[in-house]
């Protein structure tokens, strides 16, 4: 399906960033967090939405190891859309990519969260929605 995925070229330098700021280990570890965050938004971006892919790139094993068919299923299920999907790559390189943005916007907002609070907040309102 793909090997590898990359991020918008301003993305290369944010993802560096959080990973900083953050500290919750590796780049890969926070493109990760900023995929899941982006489709947590559960908004649906077209394919021609996609930014340029000057930027980081993450294999898919390093990106997402034994739990790529899990990540793929979130965008099938987002999208609507059967898991040979050509489609798939672009879909996630745009999650990454909001995703990262999403959270430079955060912590731009308030620089003094750190990715320990980050986490905590995310999953406290995530917790809400079971409720």
């Amino acid at each position: 399906m793909f090997t590898t995925i990359k991020t918008s070229q301003d993305n290369k330098i944010i993802v560096t960033d959080l990973t900083r700021k953050l500290n919750l280990g590796p780049e890969n570890v926070i493109a990760r967090l900023a995929f899941s965050y982006s489709i947590a938004t559960k908004q649906k971006f077209n394919i021609t939405d996609a930014k340029d892919s000057k930027g980081k790139e993450y294999s898919k094993n390093v990106l997402f190891g034994n739990n790529l068919p899990f990540y793929i299923s979130l965008i099938c299920i987002n999208y609507n859309i059967y898991k040979t999907d050509p489609n798939i790559p672009k879909y996630i390189k745009i999650h990454i990519d909001h995703g990262l943005q999403l959270i430079n916007d955060e912590l731009i907002q308030n620089p003094s969260l750190t990715g320990f609070e980050f986490l905590i907040e995310k999953i406290d309102s995530g917790l809400s929605y079971i409720d």
